[in-house]
């Protein structure tokens, strides 16, 4: 089972603490911009991408709206991993973005 958070209590929480953040956007989005530190792993190919994740670390899993974020937590618990999908997603970040990969 994964947790669900909403981008302001996602926000205050990035602000305090070094956060692993898991961009389930197209590759084209997350070029266009992106959270700070984020691994992008689009929702499209993520069945067939090979996972290199620690089980004991907790990630948080952002799209653009929340959607696709909500797909890839259930997906990412049903193996195990602690995973936060963040509702809001990119559409409704206010803090910095980077560009490119």
């Amino acid at each position: 089972m994964y947790k669900s958070m909403m981008i302001d209590e996602f926000e205050q929480l990035e602000k305090r603490n070094e956060l692993a953040i898991i961009d389930v956007r197209e590759v084209d989005e997350y070029v266009s911009g992106h959270i700070q530190g984020a691994k992008n792993l689009p929702l499209s190919t993520l069945k067939e991408t090979p996972l290199s994740l620690d089980k004991d670390q907790p990630y948080y899993v952002i799209c653009h709206s929340g959607g696709r974020s909500q797909m890839a937590s259930e997906y990412f618990a049903s193996l195990g991993y602690d995973v936060t999908n963040v509702m809001g997603g990119m559409s409704a970040w206010r803090g910095a973005v980077v560009d490119g990969l």
